[in-house]
């Protein structure tokens, strides 16, 4: 076995002999050797190839407790750890993204309307049972303020997903929302629909749900999402998701996050600028796991009022099969009188 000293071995994995230390005292890399009178270390050459990997681990950010779990797989299940891993950094960083445009443009003032235009959404919201499953745990509302859709899973799904949305329904009934705080406010109602959910789920996992909202603020829609529901805006005949599905993997139905018996998930919330004649779409992925987004897109422009746009949305899943529940709600963005 060819031994080489921590110097030659940090060079030739790009580990530094401080970090090589730390690794070994963690028992994350130990050395192949250590002099009994120096406790000088030395490294086999055939430990590179896992040192290098531990390297890369670090510059992907990846914290040193979920290095060791992938350094113990083998190479098929390290590379699924480090796909779901890196799933969640995106969209971790989308959130982020979105919450420091949305700092940016407070701080900097440049986006001011036009306040002698006035602004409100006309909507229709509307949940189908489908062609295959025996009963409806999807939840929909959509009230003055609020556009909500909720898809509960589990024994407990539909209680689940109602507890949800009923927990948000006190932000269409208050009488002013702070516009510098809306954020944390949606933040705190999601909080609040957790717990609500955890008592209909029995305080287990085996039951939970999916939550996408819209808050209308009077200028801006405040997005709060967890889970794989999603948000569209079609906005000039183009169609755009706002939302990104929580998922281990984007093929998978296993979420990496949802409302449940478990610990409370931290919601991605954004504030999105709205302009007249924009439609938005809140939907159940009974929708989208059956129909093509370029169909969507189709129904959406397509469809003069909000109702005609959800029966037409609906009416497609169920013709390619409604393997699943189904809810939409879509919402025009309209002038209205100063």
């Amino acid at each position: 076995m060819e031994l080489l000293t921590i110097g030659a071995f940090a060079r030739a994995s790009r580990l530094s002999p401080k970090a090589l230390r730390l690794y070994d005292e963690l028992e994350l890399l130990r050395p192949a050797r250590v002099d009994p009178d120096t406790g000088y270390r030395y490294y086999a050459v055939e430990q590179l190839g896992q040192a290098r990997l531990v390297a890369w681990l670090r510059r992907l950010g990846m914290p040193l407790a979920r290095i060791r779990a992938v350094c113990a797989l083998d190479a098929a299940g390290a590379a699924r750890e480090i796909r779901a891993y890196w799933a969640r950094v995106e969209a971790e960083t989308a959130a982020r993204r979105d919450l420091a445009a949305f700092l940016v443009d407070q701080l900097t003032d440049q986006s001011r309307r036009d306040h002698a235009i006035m602004l409100e959404l006309r909507h229709c919201a509307q949940s189908d049972r489908g062609l295959v499953r025996p009963a409806n745990q999807d939840t929909v509302y959509a009230g003055r303020r609020l556009l909500a859709v909720a898809d509960g899973f589990g024994p407990a799904g539909a209680p689940a997903s109602s507890a949800a949305v009923r927990a948000l329904r006190y932000l269409d009934e208050a009488e002013e929302l702070p516009a510098d705080g809306v954020l944390t406010v949606l933040e705190d109602a999601v909080r609040s629909a957790g717990a609500a959910v955890c008592e209909a789920a029995g305080g287990t996992n085996e039951a939970g749900t999916t939550l996408t909202a819209l808050l209308w603020t009077g200028a801006k829609l405040a997005l709060v999402h967890i889970g794989d529901c999603r948000a569209y805006l079609l906005r000039d005949g183009e169609l755009c998701r706002i939302t990104q599905d929580h998922r281990v993997e984007p093929e998978s139905l296993l979420l990496l996050k949802a409302l449940a018996g478990g610990a409370d998930p931290v919601p991605d919330v954004r504030l999105q600028e709205v302009r007249e004649g924009d439609r938005y779409l809140l939907c159940s992925d009974g929708l989208t796991e059956a129909v093509p987004e370029a169909r969507i897109r189709q129904a959406l422009g397509a469809s003069p009022a909000p109702g005609e746009a959800v029966a037409a949305l609906i009416t497609a899943a169920n013709e390619a099969g409604g393997p699943d529940n189904v809810s939409c709600v879509v919402a025009d963005v309209v002038a209205t009188a100063a």
